[in-house]
């Protein structure tokens, strides 16, 4: 089981969206038969075997092993991974476009170079795994608190100057054997969780 999988396929991006289906796809974290999630979700057998058939259908499901109860036999399945992310790709004639207007201070330029980022790592973890390799790649993320807006302009425009010149100083246009990177940083407010609002409150 992988980790986390990625969605490309419209039709796969909509059977998994299915509220049924969903439900099903997180209990099958385990591997359980049709019967076993029938008596655990309250619906009738035949209909789990019904939204089962569907997502096994779109390789969101496999089949573990095949158990045989007196003339019948039950089938155990699980999901393919703990998690899904659908692909920009399964929207491919809405997916946002970076290029269309670039603005640094956008929210929604942001928005679309992450969508671009999701479809962009969804394809090579794809490939890869196709090909049984890894994806090279490197995240971080971090929290930084600013005094003021002035302090975060401040911030922005430093660590501009700072990757700018870094990517300057690696950059080979000529190296043979090459391969181009994409270099994305990003900045924007911590979005509010119950959890961080329980923290600042024991922390005052």
């Amino acid at each position: 089981m992988f980790e986390v999988a990625v969605i490309e396929d419209p039709a796969a991006a909509e059977a998994s969206l299915d509220p049924v289906r969903s439900r099903l796809l997180a209990e099958l974290a385990r591997p359980a038969s049709a019967t076993m999630l029938a008596a655990k979700i309250g619906m009738p057998r035949q209909k789990v075997n019904y939204h089962l058939r569907a997502l096994e259908r779109h390789g969101l499901i496999e089949l573990v092993e095949e158990r045989r109860k007196g003339n019948t036999i039950e089938r155990v399945m699980a999901a393919t991974a703990a998690s899904y992310v659908i692909s920009p790709v399964a929207l491919a004639a809405v997916a946002p476009d970076p290029a269309r207007s670039p603005d640094q201070l956008s929210a929604r330029w942001l928005l679309a170079v992450a969508s671009r980022l999701v479809r962009d790592v969804g394809e090579l973890v794809t490939g890869a795994a196709k090909a049984r390799k890894r994806v090279a790649t490197f995240a971080i993320d971090g929290q930084v608190r600013f005094a003021s807006a002035a302090d975060r302009a401040a911030f922005a425009e430093r660590l501009a100057e700072v990757v700018t010149a870094l990517a300057g100083e690696y950059h080979d246009e000529t190296a043979e054997g090459g391969r181009v990177h994409r270099v994305i940083v990003a900045l924007h407010p911590q979005v509010r969780t119950e959890i961080s609002e329980v923290s600042e409150i024991k922390e005052s």
